[in-house]
Formats: structure tokens, sequence, C-alpha cells
């Protein structure tokens, strides 16, 4: 099997999943005003999605690790497509609300066993960049897929967006089809040994880091287009060419993430947080400019989605005694920070502080984050310690 072959097709996966996730985002009046709904009646579609993602990931995971590898990432793929095409016909707010969430029930084990599929085809000290290559295609939905979803949705209707998806779940399936090899069928779980992996003190620490990295940048994410207006004074074209900026800088991050955590996981760990910490206590100041704030988001978006790789390959590397389902419990810890990250930005704007007080929210999140990785490295030298001393 050629890997990169193999790892194209897993990031044709990460696009299509990317593009569905996030492209609601960006239609929500036309798909309020379309199922006769208010538009934050219509932003519990997201809200929908994020809990299907961290409920799915354990449950599916374990669900069809009986399965070949391939067998089950094209699984998981038809789940995608159908949930897609039920969107695409949904003929009102709930079956659209439960079509979402069939959808999103194939995100976290897709990107969790495809994690695993992604780090095998490689040598041992290149996992990490593999890995990075299949959520390349996330972070090129950012860029193309979903500002491509949403002007298709605006001029022909939300619901070809929900069919073109699903067509991209097609191509999937093919791609992986031809890309992965048959492979030997999975066995039965061992559910309770799987999950205890999961409750050990650096499994969790590992995951942590994750909810406090994804937390820091969501923290500033979920609010940057009002940030941009009221902080520099944006016009609608220039948000739009920030978030296209922002979009380069995950790119950028998530390959560079990879090829520094070749070099060293807790370097690369650590150094992209305390840059993702010190990056957005600048952008207060550095958005008082229109220069100022295009530079500091490509940056801010580098740091934000560099930290991806490295946390993703700790979890594994902490839960090697079940990688695929720490691997997909780790998404849905990203979610559970994503929804963390929004909930105190919301709250700092709430309490009247203002927008240019957000990133500091995020800033806080990536030195926590930093926090975990230190106490996770003192516990592994005391017990390294400890083993050398009873020998």
């Amino acid at each position: 099997m050629k890997s990169s072959t193999a790892l194209l097709a897993l990031a044709t996966g990460a696009f299509a999943i990317g593009t569905t996730e996030f492209t609601p985002m960006g239609l929500l009046p036309v798909i309020a005003h379309g199922v006769d709904v208010s538009i934050p009646t219509a932003g519990m579609l997201v809200s929908a999605y994020a809990i299907g993602v961290m409920v799915g990931a354990p449950v599916m995971t374990l669900l069809f690790s009986r399965f070949g590898k391939r067998a089950a990432l094209i699984s998981l793929m038809l789940i995608f497509t159908v949930g897609n095409l039920l969107s695409a016909c949904a003929p009102g707010y709930t079956t659209l609300l439960l079509s979402r969430l069939i959808t999103s029930l194939n995100h976290g084990a897709f990107f969790g066993i495809g994690a695993v599929v992604a780090a095998s085809v490689v040598p041992k000290e290149k996992q990490a960049s593999a890995i990075a290559a299949m959520f390349m295609g996330l972070t090129v939905a950012n860029v193309g897929g979903v500002p491509a979803a949403t002007w298709i949705g605006q001029q022909v209707g939300w619901r070809m967006t929900f069919a073109g998806t699903a067509l991209l779940g097609l191509v999937t399936i093919a791609a992986l089809w031809l890309a992965l090899p048959k492979g030997e069928p999975g066995t039965r779980p061992d559910v309770r040994r799987e999950l205890r992996v999961l409750t050990r003190r650096d499994v969790l620490l590992a995951m942590g880091t994750t909810v406090l990295g994804s937390g820091a940048m969501f923290a500033l994410y979920t609010y940057v287009a009002p940030m941009l207006a009221e902080v520099t004074h944006a016009s609608p074209g220039f948000v739009a060419l920030a978030l296209m900026l922002i979009g380069v800088g995950f790119t950028v991050g998530n390959s560079l993430g990879g090829r520094l955590a070749d070099w060293s996981l807790d370097g690369a760990t650590k150094l992209i947080l305390a840059s993702l910490a010190v990056v957005m206590v600048l952008l207060p100041l550095l958005m008082k400019t229109h220069a100022g704030a295009a530079i500091g988001l490509l940056v801010w978006g580098a740091a934000a989605f560099g930290i991806v790789p490295p946390v993703q390959m700790r979890v594994m590397q902490a839960a090697a005694q079940a990688p695929g389902l720490a691997s997909s419990v780790n998404v849905g810890a990203f979610n559970l920070g994503n929804a963390l990250g929004a909930a105190l930005g919301g709250v700092v704007i709430g309490q009247g502080l203002g927008y240019a007080a957000v990133p500091f929210v995020g800033a806080a999140l990536a030195a926590g984050g930093l926090v975990l990785v230190w106490i996770g490295n003192a516990g592994q030298r005391d017990a390294a310690g400890k083993s050398a001393a009873s020998m």
C-alpha cells in the first residue's frame, strides 16, 4: 500500500467532514428561513452536531472495531453520506436536527480510526506528520470547502449544499476502497479493559491538554468576526479576507505541528502552546490596525491548529493499549474544548469586558495546557525514578 495514496484518501474524508461540520454556521439565516425557525433555534443544529461527535466517538469506535480498518472507515463514511442526504431531504426542523445528529456520529470514530491507520502506513519517526496529513483535509475544508459550500447554499439553496456534501462522502468511499487494503477483520473489543486505559492519569492529562488547547482556539475563533468589526473597524470584505488568512494559518500550522512533533512530541506541544498564549496576549494590540490584524491572525491560526497533531499523538501514545478508542475520544475532547472556549469567551463579553478581552481567555487556556504537560512530565519522571530505585 502506498502511504501517500492512503493518506490522500483519509484527507479526502477529513475534507468532507470538515465541510459538513462548519458550513451550517455560515448558512444559519438561510436554513432558519427554510425550515421556518429563528436563527438561535437553527443554531441548535451546530450544538446537536457537537453532542453527536462527543457521544458517537467511543460508541461507534467500539461498535466498528470488530471490522477491518477499511471496512470500518467505509461504513462510517456511509453513515456520513446517508446523514447528509437526509438533511437535504428533511421536510422540517425536527427531521433536519435528527439528520445532523446522524451525520455527526461518524466524525470522532473516523478521525480516531483514521489516525491509527495514518500512523501505521509510515515509519515511526513520521507518524505525527502522517496524522497531520490526514487533518490537512480539515484545514483545506476551512479554506475552500466551507466558503464554496456556503456560496452554493446562498445561491441555489441550503439543501443543495447538503446534497453536494453527500457526494463528497461517495467520493471518499471510493477513495478508501481503492487506497486501503482489505486487511484482517477486527476482534471483539474488551470494552472494560479499553475503558480502563482511558482512566489512566497520563491519558486523562493528555486529553485535558487537548481540551484546553482546543478551547484556546475557539475562545477567539467563535467571536473573531465581531472582534474585527469592533477592534479593527473592519469592513465585511476585510473580515472575509481575515477568515481566509486564518484558514491558511490552520493549514500551515497543521503541517508544521506534525513535523515538530516528529522531532520532539513534548517539545512541540510546549513550544506551540507557549506560542499560542503569547500571540493571543498580543492580538488586542495587533488588531488595532488592519495590517496587524492580518499578520496576527495568520500567525494565530498557525499556532492554534499546530497543536492538533501533537496532542492527538500524545493521547495515542499514552493509551497504546487502546489507541483507536483513545484517538476517537480525543476528537470528542476537541469538541468539548470548542464548547468550553466559546462559552468562556461569551462570559467575558457578557460581563461587559469587550471583544478585546476575549484573546486573554484563550491565552489563559493555552497556559493551562502547558501546566498539564508539565504535570504529566513530572509524573513520568517520578515513575521512572521509582522504577529505577526498585531495581
